[in-house]
């Protein structure tokens, strides 16, 4: 019998999977050839990366999640080389590969007829849509503005049951870590090259455009209202994201610091230290140093009882009171300009007439007034409707309908839309049974890590745990005085560390 060509030979396939491999690129071939009739090459280039995004997700869903880890912090600048056509695409497709993961998970739990596993915040959440869905139904709310007030609320608590489901092996977990830990020296050193370069990278790092779909705001932009080079944001766009998200990273670098043992590890750590820590001064940020010393506090002091915490906080007020007396500060002359030091950054916080500017200019302090005594008492159960009050959804929409019926101006500046203030937004919204079940959520995490934190034999585990309470003050704080609990760059870490802190706490049979 003569032996088959070469071609023949090439084609004699050695398993089902091979066939199945074979046929799913043909017909993957024959679509990019249909489709190149009726697309740009861009748009062609962005199919073939959903499509090969979507086997990733399909095949190894966890290293998804790690991408899209790495991806957040650097987003913001990668935007600004993104082409008009494909700029929905490269906003969304990432926030898309979040539902992807749920809607995978579903079909694992329908497929393989498994359960869902519990976390300890189960209960909370279902409390939490059901105060969500009724104020959507009593209030009305339009399909289009209920679709993203959900997601403004809850994209990132998607990743949560996700990673849950997921449920990483404690290396993997290590890895996304040590990872993360590398972005935040990363984003450190190249804010401190921008306070060095003076501004010269100001113009190049700042994402300044805002962009539109139809009348829906994608992006808002970045105004520098700050002089060039004293406020540092690397590649997020904002100062106060880039504190935030320092903040958040350092806060577990020192839970770690507290308990790994390891000595190639805290060298590593002191480095991280040493670079992110000028960094957080240099963002300007408020909302972060307060965040940071509030988690310092918690962790140094209330947890570990730690002596040179409370000598390093007491050295700290010492020197701001002898600056504050030897330089005869005077607050009310002090006021937010393009260009301060520090110290007069971090005192005008506390000006009378900050605070009256604040207030009579539509700023956070007039809407942390205006919520509970307005818009809070107009709905008070249920509040006025997800999308429609405070958050980025409303601003996106230029929603103005609750506004105008309040008689209130539209968001910060009367222009804006948002209102500089989670907690105030979600009350607003939800009202007052959906803040409390959002809390109740805060709570059952911070109790979940500090269990762990006590029971734990892993150095590792402790460490993440006791960072993450830290953390957990610092957003809870934070989201008083911004959106933080919907920004990419604070929201979806704090959701994936707690998911990997319930995954821990299974693997270790912990419970709340």
């Amino acid at each position: 019998m003569a032996e088959p060509g070469v071609l023949a030979s090439a084609f004699r396939f050695r398993s089902t999977y091979e066939r199945r491999v074979f046929a799913v690129t043909v017909v993957f071939i024959l679509a990019l050839s249909v489709a190149s009739a009726f697309l740009s090459p861009l748009k062609i280039l962005a199919l073939i990366l959903s499509v090969v995004a979507l086997a990733v997700a399909i095949t190894r869903p966890y290293l998804v999640v790690v991408g899209l880890a790495v991806w957040t912090p650097l987003e913001p600048f990668l935007l600004k080389f993104a082409p008009d056509e494909l700029y929905v695409y490269a906003r969304y497709f990432p926030e898309a590969l979040l539902y992807v993961l749920a809607v995978l998970v579903v079909i694992h739990v329908l497929v393989e007829r498994r359960r869902l596993p519990g976390t300890p915040i189960d209960f909370t959440f279902i409390l939490f849509l059901f105060a969500l869905v009724c104020s959507s139904l009593i209030n009305l709310v339009p399909i289009s503005t209920t679709v993203l007030g959900y997601r403004q609320i809850l994209r990132y608590l998607v990743l949560f049951f996700a990673v849950v489901y997921l449920a990483p092996p404690k290396t993997r977990i290590r890895q996304t870590i040590l990872i993360m830990l590398g972005m935040l020296a990363f984003e450190s050193a190249l804010g401190i090259l921008q306070a060095v370069a003076g501004g010269g990278l100001d113009e190049f790092l700042i994402p300044s455009d805002r962009k539109f779909f139809d009348s829906i705001q994608l992006t808002a932009g970045t105004q520098q209202f700050w002089a060039p080079g004293e406020r540092v944001f690397a590649t997020m766009g904002r100062y106060d994201q880039l504190g935030t998200f320092i903040t958040f990273f350092l806060l577990l670098a020192l839970g770690l610091a507290y308990e790994v043992r390891e000595k190639v590890s805290r060298h590593w750590l002191i480095i991280i230290f040493a670079l992110a820590l000028p960094a957080l001064v240099l963002t300007y940020s408020r909302a972060s140093w307060f965040g940071f010393a509030l988690g310092v506090l918690l962790i140094g002091i209330a947890v570990k009882r730690d002596r040179r915490v409370v000598l390093g906080v007491t050295l700290i007020v010492a020197a701001l009171a002898v600056t504050f007396f030897y330089e005869r500060v005077v607050l009310r002359y002090i006021v937010d300009v393009p260009q301060q030091t520090v110290i007069e950054r971090l005192f005008e916080a506390f000006t009378p007439e900050r605070l009256k500017g604040e207030y009579y200019g539509l700023g956070r302090v007039y809407w942390l007034v205006q919520t509970p005594l307005v818009v809070v008492p107009s709905a008070p159960i249920f509040g006025v409707g997800p999308g429609r009050f405070g958050g980025g959804a409303a601003a996106a929409l230029h929603n103005t309908d609750a506004y105008d019926r309040l008689g209130l101006p539209f968001g910060v500046f009367g222009t804006e839309g948002q209102i500089d203030s989670n907690w105030m937004s979600l009350w607003g919204e939800t009202g007052t049974l959906g803040i409390i079940f959002y809390v109740m959520m805060f709570a059952v995490l911070a109790r979940l890590a500090l269990r762990l934190y006590r029971k734990s034999d892993d150095g590792w585990t402790r460490g993440l745990a006791l960072g993450f309470l830290g953390a957990e003050v610092a957003v809870t704080f934070q989201a008083f005085l911004g959106t933080y609990l919907e920004v990419r760059t604070l929201a979806l870490y704090f959701w994936l560390l707690a998911a990997m802190l319930v995954v821990l706490a299974k693997r270790e049979e912990i419970s709340v």
